[in-house]
């Protein structure tokens, strides 16, 4: 049995990101700006979403630099965009080329589709094209009755060929009736056929001002026109879908009066013919190569060193973005363990217990001064009853009632007569002081 072919992880989103690259196109989209982050790079990164989905875009500073406009979230915005894989995380994601805001964008987004579309059925395609009559004696024009395209037209027809008859077809040229009014008046042209060739147009404005030249109906019906249609929408810097369905394209109005104005000189209408020879001629070899080219560029783009480059600048900024994430959840984390350890420190601190230790010097002090009075008031207490009964059994009670005691010679108190001799000396102690006596005469007891 032959070994299969293992992928590796890198190898399969590498190949995924080269089929998607190759198969699909530049499209455009339309969605609600979300998540927009500008990285320090100068690259956007945002989502665009509806209400169902939402796809990821990356738009690099080589792009964005030129945008006209700054996403913000919320905001509704058309994007032309190559969709490709971001291979790190194998994610598929839109590399954003242009961005705009909806509106006009969307306007200019309808218009290219609907483009595209007319295009692949053939509409603009050079063979089915109907050459200008060589005589022209009669020239209609689609445009409005009082606007500058019909004067510009009908002065230069009277300077160039004043024999041409001019026939109008009056219609308005902007506005949403607009369309359907042009679109009548070209059916009654051709009913009529009065005319060698039409010319319809306008002169210039803005994208709004000629949206009604890009009517789809108003288009099919210049494409199926019997007659031939010389296009002269305004200035040679704007085009609409009528100048790729119709014969010719003129720059402006004055420039289709003069191509179906006689030409005075067959050399230049000899150059004129070999000039259309040629541009055909490269046309035919420009969209013969064309579908090599595009798939060579398609490629070229899909394997340039400057993709690997955006892949590797994605994956730069996503790294920054994820830092400053982790440098801020340490930030905060080491904030958080600042204020934990600061009141650690303060439920600590030594001026707290030296507070409470204080505290409870203070209450000690109160309890011994209370002690003390205590103790004081109990012993004068004692003291007051121990000399109440002190004085109970003093002498010196019995003293203070007139009484006194007698000492002998050796201090020794004398209780009895016999204990004496006269002649002897005693000394007498009395309340108040005392005296010093000698024995006259003993009486027995």
């Amino acid at each position: 049995m032959q070994n299969p072919d293992i992928y590796t992880v890198s190898r399969l989103n590498s190949e995924v990101r080269l089929i998607l690259e190759l198969q699909f196109q530049r499209l455009w989209l339309v969605g609600e700006v979300s998540n927009f982050v500008q990285a320090a790079s100068g690259h956007w990164y945002f989502s665009l979403k509806d209400q169902a989905a939402q796809v990821k875009v990356a738009m690099f500073k080589q792009a964005n630099r030129n945008a006209t406009v700054k996403p913000q979230n919320g905001q509704q915005v058309l994007i032309r965009a190559r969709i490709s894989v971001y291979e790190p995380r194998g994610e598929y994601q839109l590399l954003a080329e242009m961005i705009e805001p909806a509106g006009d964008g969307l306007l200019k987004q309808q218009y290219e589709q609907l483009k595209a579309r007319l295009q692949a059925e053939g509409l603009f395609a050079e063979e089915r094209k109907k050459p200008l009559p060589p005589h022209i004696s009669r020239v209609g024009i689609i445009t409005s009755p009082t606007g500058a395209a019909v004067r510009d037209i009908s002065t230069v027809l009277q300077r160039r060929a004043p024999g041409i008859a001019v026939i109008i077809y009056p219609c308005q040229v902007q506005g949403d009736t607009a369309a359907a009014q042009m679109h009548a008046m070209l059916s009654t042209a051709i009913s009529r056929n009065e005319v060698d060739v039409l010319i319809i147009g306008r002169g210039g404005g803005s994208l709004e001002d000629l949206w009604c030249f890009n009517d789809e109906q108003l288009a099919r019906a210049v494409a199926a026109c019997p007659i031939p249609i010389v296009s002269a929408v305004g200035h040679e810097i704007d085009f609409a879908l009528t100048d790729f369905v119709a014969d010719v394209r003129a720059a402006t109005p004055s420039a289709a009066a003069e191509l179906v104005s006689p030409d005075q000189s067959h050399l230049l209408e000899r150059l004129r013919r070999l000039q259309s020879a040629l541009v055909q001629a490269q046309r035919n070899q420009l969209q013969r190569l064309a579908p090599s080219l595009k798939q060579l560029e398609q490629r070229l783009l899909a394997l340039h060193p400057k993709r690997r480059l955006q892949q590797q600048q994605q994956r730069l900024d996503e790294l920054q973005l994820r830092l400053n994430r982790v440098i801020g959840q340490q930030l905060t984390n080491a904030k958080r363990q600042q204020q934990y350890l600061q009141q650690s420190l303060q439920h600590l601190s030594p001026a707290k217990a030296i507070k409470q230790q204080h505290d409870q010097l203070q209450q000690l002090q109160q309890r011994l001064q209370r002690g003390i009075s205590l103790q004081l008031k109990q012993q004068q207490q004692t003291l007051c009853r121990l000399s109440n009964q002190l004085n109970t059994v003093s002498p010196l009670a019995t003293l203070a009632r007139g009484y006194s005691i007698t000492f002998d010679d050796k201090q020794q108190v004398v209780t009895s007569s016999s204990q004496l001799k006269a002649g002897e000396k005693v000394a007498i102690k009395l309340a108040e002081g005392g005296f010093d006596a000698e024995v006259i005469k003993l009486n027995e007891p």
